[in-house]
């Protein structure tokens, strides 16, 4: 069991091997505060190499998913005379937050309901899936307020691509689950709650299938790709290849589908 933080603006829900993270600050619509991100830091540094915690959900109290940066800091910051490095190592730390969402050895799922707007965007769209309510609304909304969407960019770009990013980018638009499943935000679309749970279990379900170990490599060769050439990709994902078909879990993978039963890590249904 991994030594959770204490927090005060995160619900941290952990269950059969899974941990449910409640952004849990309904009062500024679940604002990424330097508190909030703190906690979230905290809690996925504290997960990382644990693989007990099979996956975790991101999920907004108050059917708001995250309504981006806490503006009214920002505002502070600015009365308060802060300078132009001040600044930027305020946005840095933002950017490493997205980056250990990214790149966290565990599964992510987003659940978005309600808005999700600038950096709650980005950080859906640093999750591996994502499930949208119908009705949910989604927008980049820094350009209308005199600022770039900085440090979520190469992550927006990732999941939808360029062109649907700079237009996005670009115009501030506003869309909802539906739009987001049609650019390839979101993978999946929710009637209502109920279904947005449902579609949740079944993506537990199938990684609770796979190999915690293997899910990790999986997913840090999968985000090598992009900065590898072909040949120091064939290598890297050669020794990855090599070290967990060797390792604990790839000795019981095959003898248990040898043997015809479920591996170790495969939770009961």
């Amino acid at each position: 069991m991994p030594h959770l933080p204490s927090t005060e603006k995160l619900i941290l829900d952990l269950s059969n091997g899974w941990l449910t993270v409640w952004l849990n600050t309904p009062d500024n619509r679940n604002a990424l505060s330097e508190d909030l991100a703190a906690e979230l830091t905290a809690t996925l540094a504290a997960i990382r190499d644990d693989r007990s915690v099979r996956g975790l959900t991101l999920r907004g109290k108050g059917g708001v998913f995250c309504a981006g940066g806490d503006v009214k800091a920002f505002m502070a910051g600015l009365s308060d005379g802060a300078d132009h490095d001040a600044v930027a190592a305020m946005n840095k730390s933002g950017g490493a937050l997205f980056q250990q969402v990214n790149e966290a050895p565990q599964v992510v799922i987003a659940m978005v309901e309600g808005a999700a707007i600038g950096g709650g965007m980005g950080l859906a769209c640093c999750a591996d899936i994502v499930i949208a309510a119908r009705e949910a609304t989604f927008s980049l909304t820094e350009t209308q307020i005199g600022i770039p969407p900085a440090q979520i960019a190469p992550y927006v770009i990732g999941r939808i691509g360029l062109p649907a990013a700079r237009r996005l980018m670009l115009t501030g638009a506003r869309f909802d689950g539906a739009y987001a499943a049609s650019i390839g935000l979101a993978d999946e679309v929710a009637e209502d709650a109920k279904s947005l749970e449902a579609l949740e279990a079944d993506f537990r379900r199938g990684v609770l299938r796979c190999a915690p170990g293997a899910n990790a490599a999986t997913k840090a060769l999968a985000l090598s790709a992009a900065r590898l050439d072909r040949n120091e990709m064939i290598e890297r994902a050669g020794a990855v290849f090599a070290e967990c078909l060797l390792g604990e879990e790839g000795r019981e993978g095959v003898s248990a589908f040898i043997e015809k039963r479920k591996p170790r890590w495969a939770l009961q249904e």
